[in-house]
Formats: structure tokens, sequence, C-alpha cells
């Protein structure tokens, strides 16, 4: 019973490669050029695949990076906003308390005993107003102010020769901002 070993050492013998005698010569001298262009193309085209495959990552990596960039600059611009207008709420909830006591503010006290009351219910308005104007508030000028309709909301005209076109001439309802943001525009009578 032969064996495949014993079969391959039969052929052994059979197979024999010849090269010439200067074959080291031949690939120092460069002489086999299509061979070796071969294996340089491919070594290139390797080497721009992976150039390619590198280029991308790095613009993944940019773009990842001004993407966490800006949602730090967002958050940063969020939590500031939100510390500049905390008071938003419970100020916007008090302005209507502001416009009721400067309504009762302007009824006339006839007896010594209202006065009295008037007296105390200006020193809470003035504190009232203190402690609102501390947090940011501020009530929008508007009589004899130029119509801004960012500032002003026109419920009237009314006709003054003495004062130009567009200027208040009267103020219905106070308007009131927070900081620079507002809150409730001025409700004012306008000149024709």
């Amino acid at each position: 019973m032969t064996t495949v070993n014993d079969e391959f050492k039969e052929n052994e013998e059979a197979v024999v490669i010849e090269t010439p005698d200067n074959t080291d010569d031949i690939i120092e001298s460069g002489e086999n050029t299509e061979e070796n262009e071969i294996v340089e193309n491919g070594e290139d085209t390797i080497v721009q695949e992976l150039t390619d495959k590198l280029q991308e990552e790095e613009n993944k990596r940019f773009r990842l990076l001004a993407d966490y960039e800006n949602f730090k600059r967002r958050a940063s611009l969020d939590k500031e906003a939100l510390q500049k207008y905390r008071a938003q709420n419970v100020v916007t909830n008090l302005i209507p308390v502001l416009d009721n006591f400067a309504r009762a503010l302007t009824v006339e006290a006839k007896t010594e005993e209202a006065q009295t009351m008037m007296t105390g219910l200006d020193m809470i308005y003035r504190t009232f107003v203190q402690a609102l104007e501390d947090e940011g508030l501020v009530e929008i000028q508007a009589l004899d102010q130029e119509f801004d309709p960012n500032f002003h909301q026109a419920i009237m005209t009314g006709s003054d020769e003495d004062k130009p076109s567009g200027i208040v001439l009267e103020q219905m309802q106070a308007g009131y901002m927070l900081k620079d943001r507002v809150l409730r525009p001025a409700m004012v009578k306008v000149n024709e």
C-alpha cells in the first residue's frame, strides 16, 4: 500500500524548477518591473484606501467635537437664561396685583382713618415695587414716547396738533419688562 507521502516522494524527483543563474541580478536591476508595478499598485491602492478611511474617521471625530462644543454652548446659554429669567412666572403673576395696588392708591381718602390706611397701602406698594425691581422688573415708559410696537399696544388713536404723529398721548395700562424681555406691553392711545 502506498501513501500520499510515498507518492509525493516519488514525484518529488520528477518536478524540478529551473531558475536562471542571474535571478538575483534581475530582481535587483528591476527587469521584472511588471510584477513590481503590480505589487506597488496594490500597495498604493491599500495605502490610499487606508488614508481615505483615516480621513473619514478624522472628519467624524471633528464633527463629533463640534457637536459637543455646540451642545455645551447651548446648555450654558440655557442655564444663563434660566438664571436670568428665573422669576418670570412669579413676576408675571404679580403684575395684576401691582395694577390693583395702583388703582387702590388712586382712591381719594376723605377721613382721617382712610388717609392712615392709604399711607399704609402706599408703604406696602413701594416695598412691593422695590422687591419686583430688585428681581429686574421695569415699567415701560410710554407717555410722550414714540410708539414702538415692541413695547406698546395701541388700543386707541387720538388727535393732538401740538404733538407729532406716532407719539403716545395716554397710557391706559402700564407695561412691564423683566430685564430685556417684555412681559406685558403698555396699552396706549397714539396720536394720529
